[in-house]
């Protein structure tokens, strides 16, 4: 079976497009990053290497040094696709990461985003 083409597209090649979807909706790239950071558990000096090296979403989700266990409270349809459905572990992450850049774009508040509240 062949890998879905995201799974090699690099990490660095989309996230422009997070930080300007978020930015063309009043957000900021700080809190594009802290998503990430909150999603992944990269330090921001980690995340920033990652981008730099220009990783593949694949490893990029697979060296995360924590996948926070507060994103399985991530619902909802994205791409037409129920998030808490997605069977494939690493397609899951990439789609908790864009619901969560859609609720920011969306401009539902951080703390909601990141589960605290």
């Amino acid at each position: 079976m062949t890998k879905h083409r995201i799974y090699t597209t690099s990490f660095s090649s989309v996230y422009p497009l997070y930080v300007a979807k978020a930015e063309r909706k009043g957000r900021t790239k700080v809190e594009v990053d802290e998503i990430i950071r909150w999603l992944t558990g990269y330090p921001q000096e980690e995340l920033e290497a990652q981008l730099e090296k220009q990783t593949d979403f694949e490893t990029f989700f697979s060296e995360a040094p924590y996948m926070n266990a507060e994103r399985k409270q991530i619902k909802g349809v994205i791409c037409g696709i129920r998030v808490e459905d997605i069977e494939e572990p690493t397609m899951q992450e990439i789609r908790y990461l864009d619901k969560l850049i859609d609720e920011l774009a969306r401009g539902k508040a951080m703390e909601k985003i990141l589960r605290r509240a």
